[in-house]
């Protein structure tokens, strides 16, 4: 853990690591990546088996072994106890709720000019939704990705999931369920985001591809995207707690150890105008690590990047806060609305004392599908957009055409292009 004080003489250079500092994995799988995308391109099905025979110990060969049934999902869903069925619901019905206010309106009108314009929204045909294995099977991933693009409007859903040793995630079926994931593929890694962009004999191709995953899925949809859409390249967990010493420790030393044991590359910022109560953080998140069944996950994570910023007033964290355009920043202070309203550059934002990032990894509502590695910079978190493309359209009447058509001649003409001027003139005489 780094302790920075913004008075120190080199703040500034130190501060500048942290924001170029990308925390990703080794980026040394894109050779590696490109030659499973076109091997599963070449070979389809039989290098699925091989990759998957290969990296998760499990093989296909009968339909079973590839696909699990809806039947399944719905067994897997109906076997929970009643609290958990209850808070995957709670949660479903929220996501749910949230993303159907995104759905984008259509537009149709006539200008001044008489010319009709416009542009409609439609959903994509199929989305491909990727929820890893091991350590990040999360079925709350799942209804982040799965229910956006229910609510857009996709007429099929397919997940591919890696079942390593053929063992499966029951939480993750039952979320499936839930969201009316129509398809489940047992393929996971580079290989499985192939099979859904170029499709194989048994899997057909989607359209988008969104969920997280390694550094060899993240490079996979890289490579692919233009062959499909993606929702974004994601790399390692981050927050960002902007908070004063009116706070108790043990609540922001669990807001920090809860993005730092995701990943031993994930990374906990505490920005404070309190240096005391920073000391007081830094204790407690060694007490609470100590007793996390993730403890070391988090441990790494936490001393290898985790920092501490102590400034001389809590309006100083602001333009640190938009350097850094963290994947999540909390604000835990009385008013958090004077310091939200300059923050520029942040994947979600969670105001007051009593919204830990946690609720919104959850149960909240707004998608915790979001750009991390200071890409909050330009990108935003998943969205019905993410599964919906916008057609423009117009219409001009012959008089219409007369009021507009010369100034598109004299463009024409000025680029060097005779038959796009003659198209439009040909209509007017």
């Amino acid at each position: 853990m780094q302790m920075l004080r913004i008075s120190d003489a080199g703040f500034e250079k130190a501060f500048r690591k942290i924001v170029d500092d990308r925390r990703e994995e080794d980026g040394n799988v894109s050779q590696g990546v490109t030659s499973i995308l076109n091997e599963v391109r070449r070979r389809g099905d039989a290098a699925l088996i091989e990759y998957t025979a290969r990296f998760d110990n499990h093989t296909l060969t009968e339909d079973q072994d590839w696909r699990i049934s809806a039947d399944t999902c719905r067994a897997a869903y109906e076997g929970l106890d009643s609290d958990l069925r209850d808070a995957l619901v709670l949660a479903a019905d929220r996501i749910r709720a949230y993303h159907a206010a995104q759905l984008p309106e259509d537009r149709d009108y006539t200008d001044d000019a008489g010319v009709r314009l416009g542009a409609r929204w439609l959903p994509v045909d199929a989305a491909g939704l990727y929820v890893p294995g091991g350590r990040a099977a999360y079925p709350s991933s799942l209804l982040m990705n799965a229910l956006p693009a229910k609510v857009a409007g996709v007429e099929r859903l397919v997940v591919a999931t890696p079942t390593p040793k053929g063992v499966t995630n029951p939480l993750v079926l039952a979320a499936a369920h839930l969201a009316g994931v129509d398809e489940v593929w047992r393929i996971g890694g580079a290989q499985a985001i192939a099979a859904l962009a170029y499709g194989t004999d048994r899997i057909a191709p989607v359209d988008v591809i969104t969920g997280p995953g390694n550094a060899w899925v993240a490079e996979a949809k890289r490579q692919l995207f233009g062959v499909v859409g993606i929702d974004m390249v994601a790399g390692p967990s981050e927050i960002l707690v902007i908070a004063d010493g009116k706070n108790d420790p043990d609540w922001i030393a669990a807001d920090l150890l809860s993005q730092a044991e995701h990943d031993p590359n994930a990374q906990s910022i505490l920005i404070t105008d309190d240096e005391k109560f920073a000391w007081q953080v830094e204790d407690r998140v060694d007490v609470q690590c100590s007793m996390l069944a993730s403890h070391k996950t988090a441990r790494a994570s936490w001393d290898g990047h985790g920092v501490m910023i102590v400034v001389d007033h809590l309006d100083q964290a602001i333009p640190l806060a938009n350097r850094l355009a963290a994947e999540h920043i909390e604000l835990a202070v009385d008013d958090p609305e004077p310091l939200f309203a300059k923050i520029r550059h942040a994947g979600s934002v969670f105001l007051g004392r009593h919204t830990p990032e946690a609720i919104g990894d959850y149960v909240a509502g707004p998608n915790h599908v979001l750009p991390t590695g200071r890409r909050a910079r330009f990108a935003s978190g998943l969205s019905v957009l993410d599964f919906m493309k916008r057609t423009s359209f117009l219409s001009a009447s012959e008089s219409a055409l007369a009021a507009i058509g010369p100034a598109g001649i004299a463009l024409a003409n000025a680029e060097g292009l005779p038959a796009h001027a003659k198209s439009i003139e040909m209509r007017l005489k």
